[in-house]
Protein backbone atom coordinates (compact mmCIF):
# COMPACT_ATOMS: atom_id res chain seq x y z
CA UNK A 1 0.00 0.00 0.00
CA UNK A 2 1.14 3.55 -1.09
CA UNK A 3 2.56 5.74 2.09
CA UNK A 4 -0.19 8.24 0.92
CA UNK A 5 -2.83 5.80 1.65
CA UNK A 6 -1.60 4.72 5.14
CA UNK A 7 -1.89 8.38 6.06
CA UNK A 8 -5.18 8.76 4.91
CA UNK A 9 -6.25 5.73 6.49
CA UNK A 10 -4.59 7.32 9.93
CA UNK A 11 -6.38 10.83 9.33
CA UNK A 12 -9.84 8.57 8.98
CA UNK A 13 -8.90 7.11 12.31
CA UNK A 14 -8.92 3.86 10.62
CA UNK A 15 -7.52 0.96 12.89
CA UNK A 16 -6.00 -0.76 9.82
CA UNK A 17 -3.72 2.63 9.50
CA UNK A 18 -1.24 0.68 12.15
CA UNK A 19 -1.32 -3.04 10.59
CA UNK A 20 -0.66 -1.46 7.28
CA UNK A 21 2.31 0.39 8.47
CA UNK A 22 3.61 -2.78 10.30
CA UNK A 23 2.89 -4.90 7.24
CA UNK A 24 5.21 -2.16 5.16
CA UNK A 25 7.61 -0.92 7.26
CA UNK A 26 7.78 -3.63 10.43
CA UNK A 27 10.83 -5.52 9.73
CA UNK A 28 13.07 -1.99 9.30
CA UNK A 29 11.31 -0.76 12.48
CA UNK A 30 12.20 -4.19 14.38
CA UNK A 31 15.42 -4.10 12.76
CA UNK A 32 16.97 -0.12 13.20
CA UNK A 33 15.56 -0.90 17.03
CA UNK A 34 17.41 -4.42 17.26
CA UNK A 35 20.61 -2.97 16.11
CA UNK A 36 20.28 -0.48 19.14
CA UNK A 37 18.61 -2.35 21.98
CA UNK A 38 19.40 -6.33 21.21
CA UNK A 39 16.29 -7.04 23.10
CA UNK A 40 13.44 -8.52 21.10
CA UNK A 41 11.01 -7.87 24.15
CA UNK A 42 12.19 -4.51 24.11
CA UNK A 43 12.44 -4.25 20.50
CA UNK A 44 8.38 -5.01 20.32
CA UNK A 45 7.73 -2.73 23.22
CA UNK A 46 9.46 -0.02 21.07
CA UNK A 47 7.98 -0.41 17.81
CA UNK A 48 4.87 -0.91 19.35
CA UNK A 49 4.90 2.31 21.28
CA UNK A 50 6.10 3.95 17.71
CA UNK A 51 2.90 2.94 16.11
CA UNK A 52 1.14 4.62 19.18
CA UNK A 53 3.35 7.68 18.23
CA UNK A 54 2.17 7.38 14.77
CA UNK A 55 -1.50 6.92 15.25
CA UNK A 56 -1.33 10.20 17.71
CA UNK A 57 0.42 12.48 16.05
CA UNK A 58 -1.16 11.78 12.45
CA UNK A 59 -2.85 13.88 12.21
CA UNK A 60 -2.10 16.84 12.42
CA UNK A 61 1.06 16.02 10.90
CA UNK A 62 1.49 14.88 7.49
CA UNK A 63 4.94 12.92 7.38
CA UNK A 64 6.57 13.19 3.93
CA UNK A 65 7.87 10.79 3.85
CA UNK A 66 6.60 8.21 6.15
CA UNK A 67 9.44 6.01 6.45
CA UNK A 68 11.47 8.64 8.01
CA UNK A 69 8.90 9.60 10.42
CA UNK A 70 8.53 5.79 11.67
CA UNK A 71 12.12 5.41 11.84
CA UNK A 72 12.72 8.50 13.83
CA UNK A 73 10.31 7.60 16.49
CA UNK A 74 11.03 4.24 16.28
CA UNK A 75 14.87 5.00 16.71
CA UNK A 76 13.98 7.99 19.59
CA UNK A 77 12.15 5.29 21.45
CA UNK A 78 14.80 3.01 21.14
CA UNK A 79 17.57 5.16 22.69
CA UNK A 80 15.84 6.10 24.79
CA UNK A 81 15.53 2.66 26.24
CA UNK A 82 18.58 2.15 25.71
CA UNK A 83 19.69 4.63 28.06
CA UNK A 84 17.18 3.90 30.42
CA UNK A 85 18.68 -0.09 30.27
CA UNK A 86 22.04 1.11 30.23
CA UNK A 87 22.67 3.51 33.25
CA UNK A 88 25.82 3.13 35.06
CA UNK A 89 26.44 0.25 32.90
CA UNK A 90 28.59 -0.10 29.58
CA UNK A 91 27.01 -1.89 26.49
CA UNK A 92 29.47 -1.86 22.96
CA UNK A 93 27.17 -2.58 20.54
CA UNK A 94 25.59 0.65 20.15
CA UNK A 95 27.82 2.67 22.68
CA UNK A 96 30.88 1.80 20.00
CA UNK A 97 29.24 3.59 16.97
CA UNK A 98 28.15 6.62 19.30
CA UNK A 99 31.82 6.96 20.99
CA UNK A 100 33.33 7.01 16.93
CA UNK A 101 30.88 10.35 16.77
CA UNK A 102 31.39 11.59 19.98
CA UNK A 103 33.72 14.63 19.61
CA UNK A 104 31.09 16.05 16.70
CA UNK A 105 28.38 16.21 18.98
CA UNK A 106 27.34 19.06 20.46
CA UNK A 107 24.89 19.61 22.91
CA UNK A 108 21.75 21.81 22.54
CA UNK A 109 21.72 23.46 26.14
CA UNK A 110 22.85 27.46 24.80
CA UNK A 111 21.93 29.44 22.17
CA UNK A 112 25.45 29.29 20.85
CA UNK A 113 25.56 25.52 21.43
CA UNK A 114 22.53 25.23 19.59
CA UNK A 115 24.07 27.45 16.74
CA UNK A 116 26.97 25.12 16.73
CA UNK A 117 24.58 22.04 16.24
CA UNK A 118 22.21 24.00 13.05
CA UNK A 119 26.36 24.62 11.83
CA UNK A 120 27.14 20.94 11.98
CA UNK A 121 24.01 19.37 10.67
CA UNK A 122 24.98 21.84 7.34
CA UNK A 123 27.89 20.77 7.47
CA UNK A 124 26.71 16.82 8.20
CA UNK A 125 24.98 17.34 5.21
CA UNK A 126 27.70 18.91 2.53
CA UNK A 127 29.82 16.09 3.82
CA UNK A 128 27.23 13.27 2.95
CA UNK A 129 26.91 15.68 -0.55
CA UNK A 130 30.50 15.02 -1.12
CA UNK A 131 30.46 11.10 -0.60
CA UNK A 132 29.85 8.37 -3.28
CA UNK A 133 26.46 6.94 -2.86
CA UNK A 134 28.28 3.81 -1.69
CA UNK A 135 30.38 5.89 1.21
CA UNK A 136 27.12 7.65 1.58
CA UNK A 137 24.90 4.30 2.67
CA UNK A 138 27.66 2.84 4.74
CA UNK A 139 27.95 6.05 6.65
CA UNK A 140 23.95 6.48 7.31
CA UNK A 141 23.77 2.72 7.84
CA UNK A 142 26.86 2.57 10.57
CA UNK A 143 25.43 5.98 12.42
CA UNK A 144 21.91 6.16 11.83
CA UNK A 145 21.26 2.63 11.44
CA UNK A 146 23.63 1.65 13.66
CA UNK A 147 24.24 -1.20 12.06
CA UNK A 148 27.74 -3.58 12.72
CA UNK A 149 30.88 -3.43 9.96
CA UNK A 150 29.76 -6.97 8.98
CA UNK A 151 26.27 -6.38 8.37
CA UNK A 152 27.33 -2.80 6.28
CA UNK A 153 29.99 -5.33 4.37
CA UNK A 154 27.13 -7.85 2.95
CA UNK A 155 25.28 -5.11 1.98
CA UNK A 156 27.96 -3.41 -0.18
CA UNK A 157 30.10 -6.35 -1.17
CA UNK A 158 33.00 -5.05 0.61
CA UNK A 159 35.10 -5.84 3.28
CA UNK A 160 34.66 -5.59 6.91
CA UNK A 161 37.86 -3.76 6.86
CA UNK A 162 36.99 -1.66 4.47
CA UNK A 163 33.88 -0.34 5.53
CA UNK A 164 35.75 0.12 8.70
CA UNK A 165 38.08 2.65 7.43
Amino acid sequence: MEDERIIQLFFNRSEMAIKELHHKYGKICHKLSFNILQSLQDVEECVNDAYLGVWNTVPPTHPNPLLAYVCRIVRNLSIKRYRSNTAQKRNSTYDVAISELEGCLATTKTVEEEVEVRELKELLYAFLDSLSKENRVIFVRRYWFTDSYEQIAKRVGMSEKNVSV
